[in-house]
């Protein structure tokens, strides 16, 4: 494949470029860090907005309303729909032609469904690369649903700019959302489906325990919406829009710095977890692999034996050979 002429459709602004790039990303190929790196220097313009909370909230129903929103402004919009992985395929479970259909012949927006494949936390491994290449296309908003898995979901809140937490009256108490992290990832709390019996009271229950958090730059709005029937979406872009302004003008260089070291140390993992499933699916650690079979070593000295071994260790790290 030539990666370069890949780019430069790309950079011109060709959609299926876009979605092989999003395709090579997810697949994590060897040529993925390259990839990233020529594209770093272009990201940085988006809006990105996280989306999440329990399964059956209405999150992809509310993205559908803040698309038609923020495509009445002018703006491109891109979704990224994080789903279940699967259990045959890997893939995700629910394509992007399901969701937000209303949308999907738009030139201005983008919609690409990710599988977790395993992985917890609500993001599926290679999300920030995407995100980071939808911000490169040029879109001016990128919208990342969560996959709600009723769990903790903090992984949102290192990627997004603003993070929405979408609840319904029927999703329990509040002390599950606190147990569930969600009190401390939110910027905005959306208590959607608002027309059913006990809204208002989850809206002032949250307010309560939002004050008793210590003073900071921006105060979390809790809004009512109904996204079936298009109500509350202004004001919730209005409070996207505000907190936005807000983080920009709290930012500072050392918050910056902050993040860049946050993220390599994030790719600097995830590549070397790469390099060894790349490395344990091959034939480089079969004798080892052997000897556990045989019982001829446990499985702590045989991660030991790899680690004490130089050459071995080097190979794993220079691309997953382990030779």
């Amino acid at each position: 494949m030539d990666i370069s002429r890949l780019l430069e459709r790309f950079t011109g602004g060709d959609r299926r470029a876009l979605a092989r790039l999003i395709t090579l990303v997810e697949n994590r190929t060897p040529e993925v860090p390259a990839i990233m790196r020529e594209l770093y220097p272009r990201i940085g313009r988006a809006m990105l907005i996280g989306l999440t909370g329990p399964p059956g909230a209405g999150k992809s129903t509310l993205g559908d309303k803040l698309i038609a929103a923020f495509r009445a402004q002018g703006k491109s919009v891109a979704v990224v729909a994080i789903d279940p992985s699967s259990p045959f395929s890997g893939g995700a479970v629910l394509g992007d032609r399901v969701r937000m259909q209303e949308h999907f012949l738009d030139p201005g927006v983008f919609i690409r469904s990710l599988s977790t494949r395993g992985r917890h936390g609500g993001l599926a491994r290679a999300t920030r690369e995407v995100v980071h290449v939808l911000d490169a296309f040029g879109h001016d908003v990128v919208i990342v649903e969560t996959v709600g898995v009723g769990q903790t979901e903090l992984d949102i809140m290192g990627l997004a700019h603003t993070t929405v937490v979408v609840l319904v009256p029927e999703a329990g108490d509040t002390i599950q959302v606190m147990k569930a992290g969600l009190l401390e990832i939110a910027d905005v709390f959306v208590v959607n489906k608002a027309d059913r019996d006990g809204a208002r009271r989850l809206k002032n229950e949250l307010e309560v325990m939002l004050h008793l958090r210590p003073a900071a730059a921006w105060n979390v709005p809790v809004l009512l919406t109904e996204a079936v029937a298009n109500k509350g979406i202004d004001d919730l872009v209005k409070q996207i829009e505000a907190h936005g302004a807000t983080r920009r003008a709290s930012r500072t260089d050392e918050n910056e710095a902050a993040d860049r070291v946050h993220e390599w140390t994030e790719i600097l993992r995830d590549e070397l977890s790469l390099r060894l499933d790349r490395a344990l699916a091959g034939d480089a650690l079969a004798p080892i692999a052997g000897k556990l079979r045989t019982g001829g070593i446990d499985p702590y000295g045989a991660a030991l034996e790899v680690l004490g071994d130089r050459d071995r260790l080097l190979g794993l790290l220079s691309g997953g050979r382990g030779t």
